[in-house]
């Protein structure tokens, strides 16, 4: 698997191509093959809550094997020391749904990159990173699991996905994504944002003061809270025409990812 990757990466340097990508989508589900049809580098999984109009045309999946040194794609991530591409797997996945497409769906979906071309480990540091188009990179990872690797993040939303090796300190990275929060929970409406603020104090205190079960559980209750003000006090839906935020797909996302840093810094450390 590591030698196909490798074959993949300078077939794309000499020809800037996208890769194959053999997908079916239909209902709340889409699985994507990425390469090679009987060996593929990656397999890419979507599972929807509740997905309209969902089809290969409609999700707009494309992917391509990238330079782990281009200047370009450096500058978009955290750090170009510390946050970098596995040079077994420098896969770029851009999920951008075209607008006339009719995608939608309510609340959060769940992406899975499953790959053998890099190795799993307990204690791992391989993260999914999201950006949007041409944007910055931010760690979105929920879960980092066995076989060899499946990566999983929850979305309220999509564009480009990367999995990285990710070194930097992880109370710093909690740090980034109860900031990220915060940004989010200030543009919703002002009758929601104390309660949610006031979890997101509770979850800080508690990671600062290494009291880790008291942060998940003000995590844990933040992410109920979004779901519960789903379609009601929050609006909870994505469109392709990018005209509504998923103001509760986006909280529960970012509760998730938030949840696995913590407790990855209870588990093994910083």
């Amino acid at each position: 698997m590591l030698s196909l990757a490798l074959l993949y990466l300078a077939s794309a340097a000499a020809s800037a191509a996208a890769l194959p990508i053999t997908l079916t989508a239909s209902g709340n589900h889409a699985q994507a093959s990425i390469g090679s049809p009987t060996q593929p580098i990656a397999e890419l999984s979507l599972d929807f809550q509740d997905a309209t109009g969902l089809s290969a045309s409609s999700l707009g999946v494309t992917a391509s094997l990238v330079d782990p040194l281009d200047p370009a794609l450096l500058a978009r991530l955290p750090s170009a020391t510390l946050t970098t591409l596995p040079g077994a797997l420098p896969l770029l996945v851009t999920i951008e749904p075209p607008a006339a497409g009719g995608l939608s769906f309510r609340n959060t979906g769940r992406l899975e990159i499953h790959t053998h071309a890099i190795p799993y480990s307990i204690g791992s540091s391989f993260r999914v990173f999201k950006a949007p188009l041409g944007g910055a990179f931010r760690d979105v990872t929920d879960e980092i699991a066995q076989g060899s690797v499946r990566a999983r993040t929850t979305y309220g939303g999509f564009s480009q996905f990367l999995i990285l090796v990710d070194v930097r300190n992880t109370a710093d990275v909690v740090e980034e994504k109860l900031t990220w929060l915060r940004a989010k929970v200030a543009a919703l409406p002002a009758g929601e944002r104390p309660a949610f603020d006031a979890l997101l104090d509770q979850a800080e205190a508690g990671a600062d003061g290494a009291d880790y079960a008291a942060a998940i559980t003000a995590i844990d209750a933040l992410r109920a809270r979004a779901q519960a003000r789903a379609g009601q006090q929050l609006a909870n839906e994505w469109r392709a025409t990018r005209d509504v935020t998923n103001q509760a797909g986006e909280l529960v996302a970012g509760a998730n990812t938030l949840r696995f840093s913590v407790a990855y810094l209870r588990d093994f450390g910083q």
